[in-house]
Parts: structure tokens; C-alpha cells; sequence
């Protein structure tokens, strides 16, 4: 296993750029999830890491030998990819041993290597099995199964949940993050649209958008702390909402007072003693409480809700000129349509925003 280093990673189609100045470090044994919007570039990212895409500029180094003009075949690396692309005539133990067969690896080897992805996969009772008689999850089992059989040095993944069904991708989730478990020195790279499977897998998230990284950190450092308002709204559901203000106090707390009217307070440090300062603040749904206070943070009319069992979310109407909020409530809170609500929120949930970057960091 090994780690990875990209610097000043560069990615253009003729004149069109699509990734620049990509600098990270992997290190061994992290499980590192790319996310971002449609057409980031986070699965050109990696194929090129794969040597699938040539990187225009910028080095790309594995385990510290640079792998730029490396064929794909000689890198060490294994892909795992959205469609299962299993060899139907075959069954599961030929799938499985097929790479190690065109390797001319010894016979020995390819059973034992075979067994043993087998069990890590649990698909030992299904190896005499052809595709057609596993189900979806079963048959992306299969597939991860035959990069586990090379012992590659990386691990790809390209959105290998999406062409499931929702139950599915749960469950073939948790088996993904129980691989992971079993096999704690493999570095992992995967590639989701799914905030959902980069919260819950990742040691570190890498969010991509506008052809570069717009922040790394643990999934509870980009919920808890983003950098800007980007990372702030594409990391949480419902996305965070986002309200005009202007600082009118600074201090151990800052004071912020929203073009509602309404005013909140944020023990969040920020970098700025401005009064007057012009501010976005942001809140996140499920941090808001309904309060009877006189003068809750924020007070408007739920226009719809949404009773899902759990959680109750609440749509409130946009009033002139400012945006509409959305609310989420743990339990069933379904009455609430129609109703005049106030709520209220922790200080410490408030997050400061100034030219699109958290004050945080300014």
C-alpha cells in the first residue's frame, strides 16, 4: 500500500481548462472521498490519477515515484467503476481470478488470492455463481473484489453505488466501510455526487469546485467549520441557510442584526471588529428551535412542511427582500403549515460570512 502526492496537477482539453493547481497529499491508509457539484472534475481527477486522462501539468507521485508518463497497467492501482462490468459467461471465482490469469500467476496464488477476497466480501457462498443470479449489491461485491485479488497500492472508486437502488447503497455502504475495517493499510480514493456515503466514509473529504479544491478536512471539519459559503451550503441537507445581516456589536460574541429584523449572535471567532460590516449568516436547518420568544432570531410564516417520520422540515416564505429559511425539527411537527413560528438558534451554531469566506478564517 501506499500514499499519494499531487502538485500543481493541471487538466485542459485544448484551450479549456477543467482542473488547476490540484496540490494534496494522501496519506497510506486513508479511505479519501472527492465530492462536488456536476462537471468539478472530480472524476477526471481520478483518472488521471488511474493514468486513464494524461495530466497537462503538475506531477503526480505514488508510494514517491512520479507517475505522470507511467503506463496505467504498471502504477499499481486497481478501479473499481460505476457500471460492475463483470464477464457474464464467467462465474464469480473465474471473475475474480481473471486478472491474475492473464498475469500468468501460479495457479496456488490465484485460489488462495481468490479465497481470500471471498471472505473479506462474503461472497464464498456465491463463487460458483454466474452475474446473472447475484443481485446488484452482490455483483459490486464482485467487482471490488477482483481489484482486492491484484493487492494493488491504490484503490479507485468512481461512483460504484450509483446504479443501485436506495436500499442497496445503504447497505452496500456499510459493507464498503466494513472493507475498509478489514483492510486498514489500503489507501482508498472515491468519487461520489452522495454527501451521505462522503460523510460516512471518509477519513478526509476533498470538496472540488471551479477547477480546484475548495476545502480539505475530516467530514466534521467541513460540516462544523467550512471555509466558505460554498463548501457551507454543499456539505449538509438541507443545504445551510444563507441570510443577509451587518455586524452591530463585537466581542467575546459578535452581534448581527438580519435584513429581517430580527437579530443573532455568533461565539464563533471571527476575525473582524467592523461594525457595520456586511455579512451572510448562516445556519444550518436542524440548528434552529422554535421559541415563544418575543424576539426570536428569526419569525415568519411555514408555508409547507414536510412530515418525514423522524424529522419535520419547514419551508418558510420569503419575505421582500430577504430569503426564505428552511427549518428542521426533530419529530412530527406536520400542524406547524400555515403557522407563525419564531426561532431561535445557539450561538455557537452561527456561522459568519463575508465575500463568500467564513470570518473563521479571514
Amino acid at each position: 500500500m501506499a500514499g499519494l502526492k499531487l502538485t500543481g496537477i493541471v487538466k485542459s482539453y485544448g484551450e479549456v481548462p477543467v482542473l488547476k493547481d490540484i496540490d494534496l497529499d494522501i496519506r497510506q491508509g486513508e479511505l479519501i472521498v472527492f465530492v462536488g457539484p456536476s462537471g468539478c472534475g472530480k472524476s477526471t481527477l481520478l483518472r488521471m490519477i488511474a493514468g486513464l486522462e494524461t495530466i497537462t501539468g503538475g506531477t503526480l507521485e505514488i508510494d514517491g515515484e512520479v507517475m505522470n508518463a507511467v503506463p496505467p497497467a504498471q502504477r499499481g492501482i486497481a478501479m473499481v467503476f460505476q457500471s460492475y462490468a463483470l464477464y457474464p459467461h464467467m462465474t464469480v471465482r473465474d471473475n475474480l481470478a481473471f486478472a491474475l490469469k492473464i498475469a500468468k500467476t501460479p495457479k496456488a496464488e490465484i485460489a488462495a488470492a481468490v479465497e481470500k477476497a471471498a471472505g473479506i466480501l462474503q461472497l464464498t457462498p456465491y463463487l460458483d455463481r454466474l452475474p446473472k443470479a447475484l443481485s446488484g449489491g452482490q455483483r459490486q461485491r464482485v467487482a471490488i473484489g477482483r481489484a482486492i485479488v491484484r493487492n494493488p497500492k491504490v484503490y479507485l472508486f468512481d461512483e460504484p453505488l450509483s446504479n443501485l437502488d436506495a436500499a442497496l447503497r445503504v447497505a452496500t455502504r456499510i459493507e464498503i466501510a466494513q472493507l475498509k475495517e478489514k483492510m486498514p493499510a489500503a489507501t482508498m480514493i472515491y468519487v461520489t455526487h452522495d454527501q451521505v456515503e462522503a460523510m460516512t466514509l471518509a477519513s478526509r473529504i476533498v470538496v472540488l469546485a471551479g477547477g480546484g479544491i475548495a476545502q480539505v478536512g475530516t467530514p466534521l471539519e467541513l460540516y462544523e467549520r467550512p471555509e466558505t459559503e460554498f463548501v457551507a451550503q454543499f456539505i449538509g441537507s438541507p443545504a445551510m441557510n444563507l441570510l443577509d445581516g451587518e455586524v452591530i456589536g463585537t466581542g467575546a460574541v459578535t452581534t448581527i442584526r438580519l435584513s429581517s429584523g430580527g437579530t443573532v449572535t455568533s461565539s464563533i471567532p471571527t476575525h473582524t471588529s467592523d461594525t457595520g460590516l456586511a455579512v451572510r449568516v448562516g445556519i444550518r436547518p436542524e440548528d434552529f428551535v422554535p421559541t415563544d420568544d418575543t424576539a426570536p432570531a428569526w419569525r415568519g410564516q411555514v408555508e409547507i412542511t414536510e412530515a418525514l417520520g423522524e424529522v419535520t422540515l419547514l419551508y418558510f416564505a420569503a419575505g421582500d427582500g430577504y430569503a426564505a429559511v428552511v427549518a428542521k425539527l426533530p419529530g412530527n411537527h406536520a400542524g406547524l403549515r400555515h403557522a407563525e413560528v419564531g426561532l431561535r438558534v445557539d450561538p455557537a451554531k452561527v456561522h459568519l460570512f463575508h465575500a463568500g469566506r467564513s470570518l473563521l478564517y479571514r
